[in-house]
């Protein structure tokens, strides 16, 4: 009786109607459980890795998985097989399954001359992503700046256009990877993909190089620029500036800038996660008989109402006038809390004196009673 063969949606875990995100996802999790990196040695785990792969490049290619699902394609549920995969139905291998996957699977220049002197077309590579550090007043971070700033980065080499080969020159096909700027390694059926030795994954290589950029297609300098900080930001901000990292080799995207912001204590406001909090001094009387209090604000100040037996510590909230939410929607504020603090003079003066000894005649009392009244009760 002839074997059947596997279902590939089966094999994901996902459903026929799975989008391709969906696919992705579900193979990417499934290749990290497998990987036989972190099972060395686990032959059924290194099976499973193959058939998650193999199912895979079907399932993520619309033409191959459109074969599979009307049921005419090799991998067809319910076909005859042997119980095996076999990637070479759809022209390939395991390892291009692997290189396609994980980036590799750029093909070999053109030929032009004899052998040996074959010219590549080299890879398009992303420039590398930037970092600085900008310092900011607590009052920049709170309503937004421009800012300028010199960032080390690379640019293209104004001789060699970026090729890294001497004017008049190409680089040639790597002749160990033959372009693919990957090799494999393993045995049998199953091997996996790494950058090539010889290019760096580049799938070139450069006899000549520029005289001026040494081969690397590039030169240091310092970029200057001019860049906004959006309100809200708090120390240790990252804000992305996109595009304005390092430039791309061979027609690739630049990078992306990141500005990470520092900014400096203010003597009034305190940031505590998506609040500002400001300390407000009661003297005794106020905390006593209540008060109207001016407190600063963001923007200016208001006027709060402080209830009479205000405790020490006590907090009091204005709605939206804190600080923009950075990410949030426009407009969107934070809030501020006022701590009120009661401040009590170190040495009092006579008259002072005075008045607290005829306080005390009239909140007679003594309010640690109840600290012992519960132990005599026990005891009884």
């Amino acid at each position: 009786m002839a074997a059947t063969k596997p279902d590939l949606y089966k094999i994901l875990g996902v459903g026929r109607n799975a989008t391709d995100e969906e696919i992705k996802k579900a193979y990417r999790r499934l290749a990290r459980r497998f990987h036989p990196d972190t099972n060395q040695g686990d032959a059924q785990a290194e099976e499973r890795f193959k058939e998650v792969s193999a199912a895979y490049d079907v399932l993520s290619d619309p033409e191959k998985r459109r074969a599979y699902d009307r049921g005419t394609g090799p991998f067809a549920p319910g076909g005859p097989a042997g119980g095996n995969f076999d990637p070479s139905a759809f022209g390939g291998s395991f390892s291009d399954i692997l290189s396609n996957l994980f980036g590799g699977g750029a093909g070999a220049g053109r030929a032009s001359g004899g052998a040996g002197q074959r010219t590549a077309r080299p890879r398009a590579q992303r420039g590398r992503d930037l970092e600085t550090e900008v310092s900011l007043s607590f009052e920049e971070a709170v309503e937004g700046t421009q800012t300028s700033l010199a960032v080390p980065t690379a640019t293209t080499c104004e001789t060699c256009h970026g090729s890294g080969a001497r004017p008049g020159t190409s680089p040639t096909i790597c002749p160990v990877c033959h372009g693919r700027g990957v090799e494999q390694q393993g045995q049998g059926v199953f091997s996996i993909s790494k950058p090539c030795h010889r290019c760096g994954g580049s799938g070139s290589i450069i006899e000549d190089p520029c005289a001026t950029c040494g081969g690397s297609g590039a030169r240091r300098t310092i970029k200057r620029l001019k860049v906004n900080i959006p309100a809200g930001v708090r120390d240790g901000s990252r804000v992305r500036i996109a595009g304005k990292g390092e430039v791309g080799m061979n027609g690739g995207e630049p990078g992306d800038l990141f500005v990470v912001t520092r900014v400096s204590d203010s003597p009034i406001f305190r940031h505590l996660g998506d609040r500002v909090e400001v300390e407000v001094p009661l003297t005794v009387a106020e905390a006593l008989r209540g008060a109207t209090v001016e407190v600063p604000t963001l923007n200016g100040s208001k006027k709060l109402r402080v209830a009479p037996g205000t405790r020490h510590g006590t907090l009091q909230r204005l709605r939206g006038e804190g600080a923009p939410k950075l990410g949030g929607r426009r407009g969107e504020r934070g809030d501020i809390h006022y701590r009120f603090v009661i401040e009590l003079p170190r040495e009092l003066t006579r008259e002072q004196q005075k008045a607290v000894d005829e306080l005390a005649k009239v909140f007679d009392g003594n309010p640690r009673a109840r600290l012992f009244r519960g132990r005599t009760e026990a005891r009884a």
